[in-house]
């Protein structure tokens, strides 16, 4: 008799699991849907900062209006393969694991794509449950929004310095005036701050900061002439 209890108790928590996963997975599409014809109102990211009692700014702009080498930039210093990828590099996540191995600061070998799926979608931070959910929705929005919109996101949500997300916020907060007229060397700026905005700034750089933002300025001109935007104007 308990045996029987037992697999009648584990035959409703299947079903309870499997109404759970259907509807995540209805409710997550549906969320993508909307998000690819509607501006993401707000992040968690942006929520961190409010608790931290720090103001959000933000002003979205669409990449047709956004200086073209602002993409440009984010390619060469982040994702150099973002046009060919289906959301994820397996080489690049190979090498950084192997790196990861042999000790020192953890990094990381994620895409826009997953960057922009962790920004939109979900927290910062590590952690396998987050990593999955964050694999989940890059497969979402690959498939469901492309790569145009993928980029559109990603210029529009990336933290640009601290309270401050989006190329156009960044660029009124560096550089005085909107992402439509940016400079390669401006562009190339914001693109340096994007993978630790917090700690670094686009104005004045120094170090590392200003370096890597000399590399990508020299790179845009690579990523122009080879093409490596081209997913984003067919």
């Amino acid at each position: 008799m308990a045996r029987g209890g037992a697999t009648s108790k584990s035959r409703q928590l299947a079903v309870l699991a499997g109404k759970a996963i259907v509807w995540f997975i209805g409710l997550s599409v549906l969320w993508v849907v909307i998000y690819r014809f509607v501006p993401p109102p707000y992040t968690a990211t942006m929520a961190g900062d409010v608790i931290a009692g720090r103001s959000v700014t933000k002003d979205w702009m669409s990449l047709t209006d956004m200086d073209p080498d602002m993409a440009r930039s984010a390619i060469a210093g982040e994702d150099g393969k973002f046009c060919t990828h289906e959301g994820f590099d397996r080489e690049a996540i190979a090498n950084a694991f192997e790196r990861n191995l042999r000790g020192g600061r953890i990094r990381g070998g994620s895409t826009i794509s997953q960057q922009t799926a962790k920004n939109a979608f979900l927290w910062q931070g590590g952690g396998y449950v987050r990593k999955a959910l964050e694999a989940w929705f890059t497969l979402l929005i690959e498939n469901i929004w492309g790569k145009r919109r993928i980029m559109e996101v990603y210029l529009n949500i990336a933290e640009t310095g601290i309270g401050t997300y989006g190329a156009n916020a960044g660029a009124q907060r560096y550089f005085n005036h909107d992402a439509s007229t940016l400079s390669t060397q401006e562009a190339a700026r914001i693109a340096a701050v994007l993978p630790l905005p917090k700690k670094r700034e686009a104005a004045s750089p120094s170090g590392f900061t200003r370096r890597h933002g000399n590399r990508i300025a020299a790179n845009i001109g690579v990523v122009k002439r080879d093409r490596l935007d081209a997913c984003l104007y067919q």
